[in-house]
């Protein structure tokens, strides 16, 4: 038995799926973890995880069996940056004017309130993504982002929300735009943030989360 104690961020909290996906924050690895079976406090505190989550945890598993899921034996919440998700959306202006066709590295727009750079337009191209597909894979944790939440690009202040955006559904077998979008805001950028959430119906403190199998993606 293998165990592993540091920070993680947590992905892929859906119904359809009985496990989480925590995604070291120190290091590219990410864990699969079973979602029940634990005894409380360990199970109430599971309960309360939500996408987005930053956890300090220790887990326990076979690094040999890598289609077996690992088990939490300590966990405790952090912090979190508030994800929010629109899937099969027109995506903003802003994304739509910085887009380079034929890049293959993300592209950065700064988001700006007044003087202040309070965020960032993020556009990650779909060619090195999995299937090409966007929010999935977000959702998944295999989109590289926690250097992002860290310290946004082009602003150097730590991310306190982010909005996703993908053009097309979960399951589109073809898609409209070549990139996903992803907003980050720092704290100083709350008012800009519900202006887009405003817009894309992703209101703070509801769970946006398209509801998909990742298994069938």
């Amino acid at each position: 038995m293998d165990e592993r104690s540091g920070t993680f961020r947590v992905y892929r909290v859906v119904e359809s799926v009985p496990h989480l996906n925590l995604q070291s924050v120190g290091s590219p690895r990410l864990y699969t973890v079973y979602q029940s079976g634990y005894e409380d406090p360990i199970q109430r505190s599971v309960g309360t995880l939500r996408t987005g989550d930053r956890i300090e945890a220790t887990i326990a598993g076979d690094l040999e069996a890598e289609a077996e899921p690992w088990r939490l034996t300590a966990l405790g919440r952090l912090d979190g940056v508030e994800m929010s998700f629109a899937v099969d959306a027109t995506p903003p202006d802003v994304a739509r004017d910085g887009w380079r066709p034929g890049t293959a590295e993300p592209i950065y727009v700064p988001l700006t309130d007044g003087d202040e750079r309070v965020g960032v337009c993020c556009l990650q191209p779909r060619e090195p993504l999995p299937n090409g597909a966007f929010v999935p894979n977000v959702v998944t944790g295999l989109v590289p982002l926690e250097d992002h939440f860290e310290s946004i690009p082009k602003v150097g202040k730590p991310a306190a929300e982010a909005l996703f955006i993908d053009p097309d559904p979960p399951d589109a077998s073809a898609h409209t735009e070549p990139y996903g979008v992803v907003l980050l805001f720092t704290p100083a950028g709350r008012d800009l943030a519900d202006r887009f959430r405003e817009t894309y119906d992703c209101p703070r403190g509801v769970d946006t989360r398209p509801a998909f199998d990742p298994y069938g993606i």
